[in-house]
């Protein structure tokens, strides 16, 4: 029988900023079991000191707790190991639900960072506070936005050869993808490194637009809970997504065209795999079925996922 784990965000169960095969799993899960994982988000700089937002107890305690000083990157819950994981297997992590933590998010403009660094050299930084009745975020200027939350940072360790790399670009391992259409109801499906897998989620996001173009989302604390399952039949060299409408691949590349080139021949490949269709059926049905998003610009590695309809691979 499949058990429910429940994982909270605090120093021994959390790291900041960097992905490492060598971080030894906080928790280890059977195949099909879930976790709830609780994460938080952003260092000691970003805390409101309005009374309207509410800080969340293990936010503080973390940032207090936390021995060193604070870093580049992104607060991940986990690793967590799933039982039998062995590298070349890839894990089929189905989100099941995914909650607002807090009744706040922020959103900030960076020094050297985003996709016009040098038309905006000043930080700037804008709390916005989150009804979650409505779930929408009240902008300051007067306008409502629909939220949508999802983990921008999901990921397993990288290949021990890779040593400690930065959270901050997402490479094979997944990390920081910072895709919107992974909310609730969607799958992930990565490729494993190292034995174990080594799950982690956090940079948590209560909306984002299409290539994240300032550098971060409406960055918040979230609930996600998630059915880990170790596929042994499916061999990966990237990440993949689902959605109930939609199969996605994903390129992860410096240069946005080489992403693109990446992210459209794993579709093709996995066109390929689920049907009978030749190399060059498939590149025609991308051609007239399948979307290329920009993911996001500002991650080092840039994004390009490709969308494709289930409809149009199996018909209605």
């Amino acid at each position: 029988m499949a058990t429910h784990h429940e994982l909270h965000a605090t120093t021994k169960t959390a790291h900041w900023g960097f992905f490492d095969a060598a971080i030894p799993p906080v928790l280890e899960i059977a195949s099909g079991d879930r976790v709830t994982m609780h994460s938080i988000n952003g260092g000691p700089d970003i805390l409101p000191t309005s009374k309207e937002f509410d800080v969340l107890p293990d936010h503080r305690e973390f940032l207090r707790d936390f021995q060193g000083k604070p870093v580049p990157g992104h607060i991940m819950t986990g690793p967590i190991a799933i039982k039998g994981a062995r590298i070349g297997d890839a894990l089929e992590v189905r989100i099941l639900d995914v909650k607002l933590r807090q009744n706040w998010g922020y959103n900030s403009i960076h020094p050297l960072g985003g996709g016009l660094p040098e038309d905006f050299p000043v930080r700037h930084r804008t709390h916005i506070y989150l009804d979650r009745e409505l779930m929408v975020g009240k902008l300051p200027w007067g306008v409502d936005l629909p939220l949508h939350p999802f983990f921008g940072v999901m990921g397993v360790a990288p290949p021990k050869l890779w040593g400690a790399i930065s959270s901050g670009p997402p490479r094979e391992h997944g990390g920081n993808i910072d895709n919107k259409e992974l909310v609730a109801g969607s799958t992930l499906f990565l490729p494993v490194h190292v034995d174990g897998g080594l799950f982690s989620a956090g940079d948590g996001h209560a909306c984002q637009g299409d290539g994240e173009v300032n550098s971060s989302a409406l960055e918040t604390a979230l609930t996600g809970t998630f059915e880990i399952i170790l596929r042994k039949d499916l061999k990966l060299t990237m990440p993949r997504a689902e959605t109930p409408t939609h199969y996605i691949t994903m390129g992860m590349d410096v240069d946005l065209d080489d992403a693109a080139k990446q992210a459209l021949r794993e579709m093709i490949v996995f066109i390929v795999q689920k049907t009978n269709l030749s190399r060059e059926d498939a590149y025609t049905l991308c051609s007239l079925a399948a979307d290329l998003r920009v993911t996001q610009i500002v991650d080092g590695n840039k994004g390009i996922h490709v969308m494709l309809a289930k409809t149009a691979l199996h018909g209605t």
